[in-house]
């Protein structure tokens, strides 16, 4: 349990930091707008870059990833749906509002949390890596073609996910890892050190939009929406998780891990994204907001019956 709130008052921290920024105008008026294209396009490349490139394969492919990856396509998907079917919502906000209520903060509250909570970072490599290298690029995709007016033609589809910089340096980082290359330390370290503000600078971002308003607020918030992905994030994927590692036969500490990353809550990547489009960013950030409030007493819960 002192591992769950560790990991957590880290993100609040950081979180309360980008908020007091943006208070006293230390950022300008568009210091959100720099930072978030800032973590997008060089940040989190870089750091996906690290992350997949210095990845042991052999500890990637594990049940785990089976597990994150048919949780996250089910859950959101049935977002997706509702949101199309339900809310009458456009392809873009259905497209952010199925990555808040299913893509997981592997990487902000993830390593804490496996380091801390499970004991091994390595269990939340293989979320990483479905996130970065399926999901990423299916949802980048679509966003970019319902938003800058492409047709869907097969050869957009194809050439699209490529154009991406999350995309092309996870795809790098893969090959590199997959061949056994390891570039010269040199080459590696400016990497490593852009790639290093890719997490506090998602955070500040997160910080600096909840300046000058309050989550759920009536008129601004999609309030359905949000609902709607906290509930589908904390209740149905964790559910989902935990039923599919015991009919996969997993027991003990594995099947305590699988559920517990499960639970975790939408990932901070997803507001970044929408700020890139400017397509469901109040929806993005309130739902990430909710779900990280609502994991703590759900990992907690999970720690005390499974761990």
């Amino acid at each position: 349990m002192s591992g769950v709130l560790e990991g957590f008052t880290v993100i609040f921290i950081v979180i309360a930091l980008g908020y007091v920024l943006a208070r006293r105008g230390v950022l300008g008026p568009h210091g959100q707008f720099v930072l978030s294209r800032l973590v997008f396009y060089v940040a989190t490349p870089a750091l996906l870059f690290v992350t997949l490139a210095t990845s042991d394969l052999a500890v990637i492919l594990s049940p785990i990833l089976v597990v994150a990856g048919v949780t996250a396509l089910v859950v959101g998907t049935i977002y997706f749906v509702i949101a199309k079917v339900v809310l009458k919502r456009a392809v873009p906000e259905a497209t952010v509002g199925g990555l808040a209520s299913s893509y997981v903060n592997a990487a902000n509250l993830g390593i804490p949390i496996a380091v801390f909570v499970l004991g091994d970072a390595n269990f939340v490599a293989p979320l990483l890596l479905f996130q970065i290298m399926v999901y990423s690029p299916l949802a980048l995709t679509i966003l970019d073609l319902s938003t800058m007016g492409k047709k869907a033609s097969i050869r957009n589809i194809v050439v699209t996910p490529f154009k991406n910089p999350i995309v092309l340096a996870g795809a790098a980082g893969l090959l590199l890892s997959i061949f056994g290359i390891e570039l010269p330390e040199a080459l590696m370290q400016p990497f490593d050190l852009v790639g290093g503000a890719a997490v506090p600078g998602a955070l500040l971002a997160f910080g600096l939009s909840l300046h000058g308003t309050r989550v759920l607020q009536k008129g601004t918030s999609p309030r359905r929406d949000v609902v709607i992905a906290s509930s589908l994030k904390m209740v149905l994927q964790p559910a989902l998780g935990f039923g599919m590692a015991v009919a996969m036969g997993l027991e003990g500490h594995e099947l305590f891990a699988i559920t517990v990353i499960s639970a975790l809550p939408t990932a901070q990547n997803v507001f970044v994204f929408a700020n890139r489009y400017n397509r469901g960013v109040v929806l993005a950030r309130d739902t990430a907001f909710v779900t990280t409030l609502i994991s703590i007493p759900v990992i907690a819960l999970v720690t005390a019956f499974l761990a």
